[in-house]
């Protein structure tokens, strides 16, 4: 359940962002460049600071 959570909060990062680079201002990009390398940092170091956060103040794990 945690996994699905963390792919649905980045995949709506993402597409929130490329929408306001359309309609507001093209720099929102960088923050779907942040996300992405946020992405593929956890899928190296097997951090994700979503999950630690998720894990500590909402599931209490």
């Amino acid at each position: 359940m945690l996994e699905r959570i963390i792919r649905a909060v980045a995949g709506a990062f993402v597409l929130l962002s490329l929408v306001l680079s359309q309609v507001h201002d093209p720099m929102w990009l960088y923050f779907t460049a942040f996300v992405g390398l946020n992405l593929f940092q956890s899928s190296i170091t097997k951090f994700c600071p979503l999950e630690w956060g998720l894990k500590k103040f909402v599931f209490n794990k």
